[in-house]
């Protein structure tokens, strides 16, 4: 019994040997004030494990600053193609009536002239420019109603035979018409009295054969190659015409020279119809053996049954002779 209570004294004398921390040559190695471990934090599992408290500190420390802000980047410019951009523009409100341009005036009342029988506006059938409506070989049957500011209508080559009264009503601006090259076979007896301004109507290559009255404004008419008789003229038909000068009938059925001519005259072409005979009084005047027209230089006469050396007396009052076929 005592010896076995001595084994043990000695075991437990060994053990505290064994557990005792190894010598250091500083004192202070030894004080407990320098032992940082809280016990309440210590991990019995994590026995051999070596904790670097310092970084644990770091990192909390890190965590409770407040993150900087993230760098602001500009958008990449977006460049829009010239095709795609599209410019809204904001107009001012209106206060008047806006002003049409004067380029625009001779539309009339709608943008593209009024309305045809075919459907469509006048000047998307024909070409209307500056007061000029161009209808020239359209197939067209009817003279198409214009604006009211056209001052130049040309329908040339085209499949008219007509013209009504009413195809120029209120057009108190028009100055010219050109129909060469149709069927025209009548024209009404009001289609061209009414015009205030009209001074040139061509007609060339119809198949006219009754002349309306025209108005006095005329300066230009062109009748060739008709079916005009003296007949069918009216008497005096240029008589009252001021502003005459050049007027072509070359081309019919005439039998003798519509008179009086205005003193006006220029041109005269008579060519190829039927005249036989001439008055004293076509160019002069009998009346008055000083009287000299002086304007008409140009006559033609050739390619007709008269004798235009019979008639010297005729042309005694003209700067030129006539040009005719002498029998």
């Amino acid at each position: 019994m005592m010896l076995h209570a001595s084994v043990l004294a000695v075991a437990v004398l060994l053990g505290s040997c064994w557990a005792a921390p190894p010598i250091d040559s500083d004192p202070a190695a030894y004080d407990l004030e320098n032992y940082d471990v809280d016990s309440d934090t210590w991990d019995v599992n994590s026995y051999g494990e070596t904790y670097d408290y310092d970084d644990l500190n770091e990192e909390i420390e890190v965590e409770t600053v407040a993150p900087p802000p993230p760098a602001v980047t500009q958008p990449p410019a977006v460049t829009v193609p010239p095709e795609a951009h599209t410019e809204k523009v904001t107009l001012p409100p209106q206060t008047t009536k806006p002003q049409v341009p004067p380029t625009l005036d001779f539309l009339g009342p709608g943008l593209f002239g009024p309305d045809t029988g075919l459907g469509m506006p006048t000047c998307l059938l024909c070409v209307c420019l500056s007061g000029s409506v161009y209808c020239d070989d359209s197939d067209l049957t009817e003279i198409p109603p214009l604006p009211k500011e056209t001052t130049h209508f040309y329908a040339r080559f085209n499949k008219f035979t007509e013209v009504k009264g009413k195809d120029f009503l209120n057009l108190n601006q028009l100055k010219r018409i050109d129909l060469t090259g149709n069927q025209i076979t009548t024209l009404g007896e009001d289609a061209f009295r009414s015009l205030p301004q009209l001074q040139d109507l061509l007609l060339v290559n119809n198949k006219i054969q009754v002349l309306p009255e025209l108005p006095a404004t005329m300066k230009h008419i062109d009748l060739r190659n008709n079916r005009l008789t003296s007949a069918t003229m009216h008497r005096e038909a240029f008589k009252e015409m001021k502003d005459l000068q050049f007027l072509y009938l070359s081309d019919n059925q005439l039998d003798y020279i519509p008179g009086p001519l205005p003193d006006s005259l220029r041109v005269l072409h008579l060519q190829n119809n039927n005249i036989q005979s001439l008055n004293q009084d076509t160019f002069c005047n009998s009346h008055d053996i000083t009287y000299i027209r002086k304007a008409l230089e140009d006559i033609r006469l050739d390619g007709n049954p008269v004798d235009v050396n019979r008639y010297a007396q005729a042309y005694v009052c003209l700067p030129r002779l006539p040009v005719g076929t002498p029998h």
